[in-house]
């Protein structure tokens, strides 16, 4: 028995891909890691996390001189953050598409999944482009309804997979924050 395999059984309920071992614990089972398909579900919320700062990169002056709420973080965080988050996101899409778990379990919550990495992407385009501070709050919190939804619903699937989402929670809880000291001190 190899390390990673006694590592499967020890804690089945820590279901994680182990990139340093390659492989894919689920249920305490010890398969082989899908690197095409785990590659491909990084890839999609990196992508998309790509796209929203390309296309709102013009609006990074304007919102510059804006006033800026206690506790703001320095600019270079954003996009260390989102990048893990993103990453996150993707290794525990791959853990739900590749659980053992009824077809239609995984749909929907892979739908959740889809959905509010949608209204992620819509966000920084309301809030940097178009300067909609308050919708953007709004909006914000129905993405963090999605997100909230996106953990429960992966969470029933593999725990694991829920847990890796807190993080992003955890920080859409303070990008409202910020989003709302942007519309209240801009006012």
């Amino acid at each position: 028995m190899t390390g990673s395999s006694l590592f499967c059984m020890a804690d089945a309920d820590f279901r994680i891909v182990a990139g340093l071992f390659g492989i894919c614990c689920n249920g305490g089972v010890c398969m082989k890691t899908d690197w095409k398909k785990l590659i491909v579900c990084i890839v999609i919320p990196v992508l998309t996390g790509a796209l929203a700062a390309i296309l709102t990169r013009g609006a990074m002056a304007e919102f510059d001189a804006l006033k800026q709420p206690p506790f703001s973080p320095p600019p270079w965080i954003f996009p260390v953050v989102w990048t893990i988050l993103y990453t996150l996101m993707g290794i525990s899409s791959y853990m739900i598409a590749q659980a053992d778990a009824r077809a239609e379990e995984k749909e929907r919550a892979l739908a959740v999944y889809f959905y509010q990495l949608v209204v992620n992407f819509l966000w920084p385009i309301f809030f940097f482009n178009f300067g909609w501070y308050l919708f953007s709050f709004f909006w914000l919190l129905l993405l963090w309804g999605l997100v909230r939804e996106m953990i429960r619903r992966f969470s029933d699937i593999n725990k694991t997979a829920g847990r890796l989402n807190i993080p992003y929670l955890v920080w859409l809880t303070v990008a409202a924050y910020l989003n709302f000291g942007v519309w209240w001190l801009n006012r």
